[in-house]
């Protein structure tokens, strides 16, 4: 069976101009630690800098979406529950998907 590798990454995006890095942060780690870092920077081709930098941004980024405070009103409150707990609406083009087999369905029954 054929096996299908989809991979995104950030790193295929254009570059945004930044500001100039003015600031410096130290870091002590064990060699094995250094070692996969560096191998990861590697594999996409990226300084050991830039792969640290970026990824502790990305998590930065999804720890503060993560732990972010949403001050309601309680009626904001009750209107927020409310649309959680309404019924979906149906949407044909998302019953058709889940419901019809995929491309890898199809090509599993084809090889057999």
């Amino acid at each position: 069976m054929e096996c299908l590798d989809i991979v995104w990454r950030s790193s295929y995006l254009p570059r945004m101009p930044t500001a100039p890095r003015t600031e410096k942060l130290d870091l002590r780690l064990t060699p094995r630690a250094k070692q996969r870092i560096v191998a990861a920077a590697d594999a996409l081709g990226r300084t050991v800098s830039d792969f640290v930098l970026t990824s502790a941004l990305e998590r930065a980024d999804e720890t503060l979406a993560e732990t972010r405070v949403w001050n309601l009103s309680a009626e904001q409150w009750e209107k927020f529950q409310a649309a959680l707990d309404a019924p979906a609406n149906f949407n044909a083009a998302m019953h058709k998907l889940l419901t019809e087999p995929s491309v890898f369905d199809t090509q599993v029954l084809k090889k057999r």
